[in-house]
């Protein structure tokens, strides 16, 4: 690899391009080196496939249409009109018109203060969804957020990638462990684990000096990249069935999938 290419892939360029976040000018020359050289195609292709990894694990329902129930509340609202009056001919009849009148001018202004309360009671939802919205703007920056850390994780060239499957208790087993000993993170994407009776459980451990340290508790449920606490020079990984609720003490011949650390 050539001094001009090491360079352009030490630089985040290929990162930001594929996130999007590159100028135009800057797309044109990321997609000259892709087009280019074979050694940058490879690491775009690696990153797209990181990407997809962290966007699939922080999947989440679209929240309510939040827009659409408050038009739909405002259009079920009827529409009044006043109808005017003509005016009577007949100078005995003025009394007849004055009552009438009185009587128009006090259902209209009954309308009227109907109408307002229910505007008033539709500006106090409309000011509950716009909060609503507000707080979901927040807690969707702060997706991102963490979309991208687990994205730089994952492209970090200190993090380690280690596939652990299951054995015959759980052949189905799949789970991918990402560790970086220099900044000391791990986390973990759970693939796909077979289902256990309700009272049981998957808990993950790290080998420490001969003794299991618990990682926590895999849920058969939760399909998505995770933080798991780092052990410090662990020399494997270890998945076993545990009572519901977790286990003090890994049950060792209860192991269903193990993984020799590299070092």
């Amino acid at each position: 690899m050539n001094e001009k290419i090491t360079t352009f892939l030490n630089s985040d360029l290929l990162e930001r391009y594929t996130i999007g976040a590159t100028t135009p000018a800057e797309a044109e020359k990321v997609e000259a080196y892709i087009s280019k050289y074979p050694e940058v195609e490879d690491a775009y292709n690696t990153l797209q496939q990181n990407l997809e990894i962290v966007a699939k694990s922080n999947a989440v329902e679209a929240p309510k249409h939040i827009l659409d129930n408050i038009l739909e509340e405002l259009d079920d609202k009827p529409v009044i009109a006043l109808q005017s009056k003509p005016k009577q001919k007949f100078w005995y009849k003025y009394g007849v018109a004055a009552s009438i009148a009185a009587l128009v001018f006090a259902g209209s202004t009954i309308m009227f203060y109907i109408n307002n309360q229910n505007l008033l009671r539709e500006n106090n939802v409309i000011a509950d969804e716009v909060f609503d919205l507000r707080s979901d703007i927040e807690k969707n920056n702060q997706l991102l957020s963490d979309i991208m850390y687990q994205f730089k994780q994952l492209n970090n060239p200190e993090t380690q990638k280690y596939i652990i499957t299951g054995n015959e208790r759980a052949k189905n087993l799949k789970t991918v462990a990402y560790i970086n000993p220099v900044e000391k993170t791990s986390m973990i994407d759970v693939v796909s684990l077979p289902q256990l009776p309700e009272e049981q459980c998957y808990q993950i451990w790290a080998e420490v000096q001969d003794k299991m340290v618990s990682l926590g508790i895999l849920n058969e449920t939760d399909s998505q990249l995770v933080p798991i606490p780092y052990a410090e020079n662990a020399l494997g990984l270890s998945i076993t069935i545990e009572p519901k609720g977790g286990n003090k003490i890994a049950s060792v011949d209860k192991s269903v999938a193990e993984i020799s650390l590299k070092k």
